[in-house]
């Protein structure tokens, strides 16, 4: 054999065993995070609260106790966290929002919240139902994409005296634009 099939044989042989390690090690964390959310929904506990705050801070700054901090794995410690400050009763308490509920989120407002220790799992709202998060920006690339369905201008329905002239009005307009396009 030659050296070229060699190396490429070598190569197939690291990357199926890349694939193979990377599948198992993905089972072990999805069965971590299986009993973690199993922990989570068995604590938790619905409490009203006046929300004060809400951002998005690394956890160094976030003002979570020194304990928490010191629990977390070294790589989480420099990302950005979904913070709330909120008023828990008498008691200003700083919580961690899950992503999926953090938008929902109102600030300076009272809800209902499902809370699992620090960590905010649902939102309901008091007064009413939550209002939706406004969608976001369309990102660079799709600001590109053109849209496929070409966009129907409609005009608002009118009744009445109105609705005929309108009707008589575009009708004298089709026949002299017939009548220019003759002329020409």
């Amino acid at each position: 054999m030659s050296t070229v099939t060699i190396v490429l044989l070598v190569i197939l042989v690291v990357l199926v065993g890349l694939l193979i390690g990377l599948y198992f090690f993905g089972k072990k964390t999805q069965k971590k995070q299986e009993e973690q959310q199993a922990q989570i929904e068995a604590s938790k506990q619905t409490v009203s609260m006046l929300v004060i705050d809400k951002k998005r801070l690394p956890l160094k700054q976030s003002g979570l106790p020194q304990m928490v901090i010191d629990q977390t794995p070294k790589l989480l410690r420099r990302s950005k966290l979904p913070i709330v400050k909120a008023k828990v009763g008498p008691k200003i308490s700083i919580l961690i929002a899950d992503e999926k509920v953090f938008d929902l989120i109102p600030v300076k407002k009272e809800i209902k919240a499902e809370v699992s220790g620090l960590y905010i799992v649902g939102v309901k709202g008091i007064h009413g139902t939550l209002e939706a998060p406004v969608k976001k920006k369309k990102g660079f690339f799709a600001r590109f994409k053109k849209d496929k369905a070409p966009e129907v201008q409609s005009q608002p329905k009118q009744s009445g005296k109105s609705a005929k002239n309108t009707k008589t009005a575009a009708a004298n307009t089709n026949t002299t634009d017939k009548k220019n396009k003759k002329k020409k």
